[in-house]
């Protein structure tokens, strides 16, 4: 036998460990498990359910003209988040109107000022942004820079505008400019957005303006043009509830439709079927679908040809409700939205108490993280041309989440326990609880009182006068 050498068998280990067969570790395979989210993926949902891969302001759109439950949805976070309009107060410490709050006050009511600010506002949520243009009395055009008005006189009118109204001609490329990468011009075209529905209902063409961005506020999630639309999470679940919807009503109507099968007898002859129905041999075949259709829009027609046996096609119907559950569902979640509020009571049954306070959190957290920074924007602006005075401007606005009566009373009720079963120490005062269930604090007046019972044997000092007097 001859004896290896120590790199022969280093070489011969090698090689049997290379052409050994090991079995390989198990791994996890993403695209087995999510296809048609990866590339080289088999599936593609997309083309596969019928969903856009790209939502453009014009599909958001259209999906809140034409989709019930995307404008209710849409309709229903406005009415809540704009119940009440807000106040620009000088100040909070005194409940009196100063001259300047009136005038705005006035002012705003003059030009609607905040129906259209809500009116941006909920265009702002269908697309990525929308826009508040600004008409100054500056004597200037619109393509120039606004300059500074003389106080509330200045501003003539605002105008709310769509995404696919305000869009941006012109940005800035200048890396040295301080609005680099920001918009340098707009243009406004009013009958952009419903453009065929405007020509023909008002014969108007609308106003197709260059407009300086010192006359545009945009509205959005962050202040840019770079938002979201509120519609694009649940824009896949909303085409599902329009195809659920639509088979559903299909089926119903297919059935009372009424189509049918015919088959003649072999000894029938088309001629003399032709002839029955008082036609040419050339016209038989219009003859007979007019003859159909006459009787299947018909509810007391009777369908008869000689030599035909005629069978209704069944069509099976399938209650559309389980399977439009699912997608109605998602499309809730997708805008935080309780499934009862959304949907209203067409079930019987009213939305919970938890129901109405997440939504009330949902809007609130509208209000104060997109709402209210765009309305101080506003009002910078505002000062920067002149037609606001430079205050640290307070914004008042009742919260939706505010307490009811009764869970105020409940808590003062609380209160007032509380101190009974302290052993004579005070932890909650009069006032305390008064302001719990929104009282303002008694004055000095209400507080002390005279509580002498009368007849007590004293005479009053008015008593005494008329005693003199006589």
């Amino acid at each position: 036998m001859t004896e290896l050498t120590n790199e022969q068998i280093v070489s011969r280990a090698l090689d049997f460990v290379a052409n050994e067969v090991v079995p390989a570790a198990p791994t996890r395979n993403l695209t087995t498990m999510f296809p048609g989210y990866f590339p080289g993926a088999i599936h593609n949902h997309y083309a596969d359910f019928g969903y856009p891969k790209e939502i453009t302001f014009e599909l958001a759109h259209q999906m809140y003209c034409r989709n019930s439950i995307a404008r209710g949805s849409i309709e229903a976070e406005s009415l809540k988040v704009w119940e009440t309009y807000p106040q620009l107060l000088e100040t909070e410490a005194s409940d009196d109107e100063t001259s300047l709050e009136k005038e705005i006050r006035l002012k705003f009511r003059r030009i609607r000022f905040w129906q259209k600010i809500k009116e941006a506002d909920k265009r702002s949520t269908v697309g990525r942004y929308a826009g508040i243009i600004l008409r100054l009395a500056d004597d200037l055009d619109w393509k120039d820079e606004a300059t500074r008005v003389s106080g509330l006189d200045g501003l003539v009118d605002i105008i709310p505008a769509w995404e696919g109204q305000l869009t941006v001609s012109e940005w800035d490329t200048d890396a040295n400019s301080e609005t680099y990468g920001e918009p340098k011009m707009y243009q406004f075209k009013e009958n952009a957005v419903g453009e065929d529905r405007k020509a023909k209902n008002y014969n108007s063409t609308g106003r197709d303006l260059t407009i300086h961005p010192s006359r545009v506020i945009i509205w959005s999630e962050d202040g840019t043009l770079h938002g979201q639309s509120s519609l694009e999470s649940g824009y896949n679940d909303l085409i599902d509830i329009e195809k659920v919807k639509g088979a559903g009503a299909e089926s119903f109507w297919k059935n009372s439709k009424r189509d049918i099968t015919m088959s003649f007898d072999k000894d029938v002859r088309p001629d003399e079927i032709a002839q029955g129905l008082g036609v040419t041999l050339d016209k038989l075949k219009d003859a007979i679908n007019e003859r159909v259709q006459d009787w299947q829009t018909g509810l007391h027609k009777m369908l008869a040809f000689k030599g035909a046996d005629i069978k209704t096609l069944p069509v099976q119907q399938i209650s559309p409700e389980h399977f439009i559950a699912g997608p109605l569902s998602c499309y809730a979640a997708s805008r935080r939205m309780p499934l009862k509020i959304l949907i209203g009571t067409q079930t019987g049954e009213r939305a919970s108490s938890e129901d109405s306070d997440q939504w009330d959190l949902t809007c609130q957290s509208h209000r104060t993280n997109r709402a209210e920074p765009n309305i101080d924007l506003t009002i910078k602006r505002f000062e920067q041309l002149g037609i606001l005075p430079e205050r640290d401007w307070i914004l008042e606005w009742p919260e939706l989440i505010d307490s009811s009566d009764d869970e105020k009373l409940a808590r003062a009720d609380k209160m007032a326990d509380i101190n009974a079963k302290s052993k004579g120490e005070t932890v909650f005062t009069g006032d305390e609880m008064r302001a719990e269930v929104g009282k303002d604090p008694l004055s000095d007046a209400e507080r002390y009182v005279d509580d002498l019972p009368e007849g007590d044997g004293e005479e009053s000092p008015l008593s005494l006068v008329e005693e003199g007097a006589a």
